[in-house]
């Protein structure tokens, strides 16, 4: 029988891309224990899952956690927007989004999602969902009211009681998702962002239109690749597969070297890195619930993953940070500029692609209303220099 009722998203959140097992993250651990991780409890009764980690795969084990929970006692969030029902899976790129023309047109758009959220709860055991992400949307999910008249019929069909948006898989989207606020922030209930103490900018700047919108924001990667929990030493240690294999080569050390200035900070507020990470995004306006992927590391010196999720767990108990402790982990943190950004960018030339495209007369106008300048606050630094 379909689990009903549930709750608001929670200040910690389990996402099923943890574990290895659908999210190239570390060691892929057995199913039992993934369950048992993502199993919610007092201390953590938020989960997250997305319809396209595993083609359904991740929404049926988490239904398999969820098992014998009481719902009214656990929030339950999904996502859709990749198509692997009718879509051709890209290798490395992934699925199309629902939206691609190739696959069908706006007068199709609703009746996908329905689909799409159907087989989701089917899978998880559930009735309805808590909140339900619009995930990775492209340029025509971020703008087309038929897609967000989609996701509010969701909501008045009793299949989530709140909406959200949630931009990736890579770091930027900001005046995409300031300009989608500003559209249909009177259905927007949730907008999921990129944001750790190491990755302040861009998902900084899209905080404040994000409050003016009455939306609540779910922090993701707060562990910057696993950096915060601390036993991340160097990028050679990775699996061949392991998606932080396609960082930038030699990122673990500066990162390493800037998380020893942070603790300092940590052992003052008598917490632990990766809980120092949660605080920092909870401090920020609108920040309400995080969600760091748990990963368990190979090799000696790895801690085990329930401990991590301990952590996590323990994070209720924490003092909030303060002003200036925020500031000084901002200041230590900055990466403006560090890396070219997905969605609507400066830099972009020529067609658009799936996950960046030119700037619009649209993404103009939010960015003056936010005081943006697109060709120096969403652009790496040596495009500013060499347009300067």
């Amino acid at each position: 029988m379909a689990l009903v009722g549930g709750r608001d998203p929670g200040i910690a959140a389990l996402g099923t891309w943890s574990g290895g097992r659908f999210m190239h993250f570390g060691d892929p651990i057995a199913e039992e224990r993934l369950q048992a991780l993502l199993r919610p409890d007092e201390s953590i009764d938020t989960v997250i899952t997305a319809d396209v980690y595993g083609a359904g795969a991740a929404d049926r084990l988490l239904g398999a956690a969820l098992n014998g929970c009481a719902r009214d006692a656990v929030c339950v969030i999904g996502a859709v927007g990749h198509d692997f029902y009718e879509g051709e899976r890209d290798g490395p790129k992934g699925f199309p989004r629902f939206t691609d023309p190739r696959l069908r047109g706006p007068g199709d758009y609703a009746g996908y999602l329905r689909m799409a959220a159907e087989r989701s709860l089917e899978r998880c055991g559930v009735d309805s969902f808590d909140l339900l992400l619009l995930h990775n949307p492209d340029r025509i999910g971020f703008t087309s009211e038929a897609v967000w008249e989609g996701m509010a019929a969701l909501r008045e069909a009793g299949l989530t009681r709140l909406i959200g948006v949630a931009p990736g898989p890579a770091n930027g989207f900001t005046l995409d998702v300031i300009d989608c606020l500003e559209r249909f922030g009177k259905t927007i209930d949730w907008v999921m962002l990129i944001l750790n103490p190491l990755e302040p900018w861009p998902g900084e700047l899209a905080l404040g239109a994000a409050a003016a919108a009455g939306a609540r924001v779910i922090a993701r990667v707060v562990d910057y690749g696993g950096v915060f929990h601390d036993d991340v030493i160097a990028d050679d240690s990775f699996r061949e597969g392991d998606h932080r294999s396609f960082r930038p080569a030699g990122w673990v050390a500066p990162a390493r070297a800037k998380l020893d200035e942070m603790r300092p900070i940590a052992a003052a507020a008598g917490v632990t890195m990766l809980q120092l990470a949660c605080l920092w995004d909870l401090a920020h306006e609108g920040v309400a619930c995080v969600a760091p992927t748990l990963i368990q590391e190979s090799g000696e010196g790895a801690r085990v993953i329930e401990d991590k999720r301990a952590e996590l767990a323990a994070l209720r108990t924490k003092e909030p940070l303060g002003a200036e402790a925020v500031a000084r982990i901002r200041a230590i943190g900055d990466n403006t500029g560090c890396m070219k950004l997905k969605g609507a960018v400066a830099d972009h030339e020529g067609d658009d692609l799936p996950d960046r495209w030119s700037i619009r007369e649209e993404h103009l106008v939010a960015a003056s209303r936010w005081n943006i300048d697109p060709k120096r606050d969403l652009v790496p630094a040596d495009y500013t220099r060499s347009t300067s």
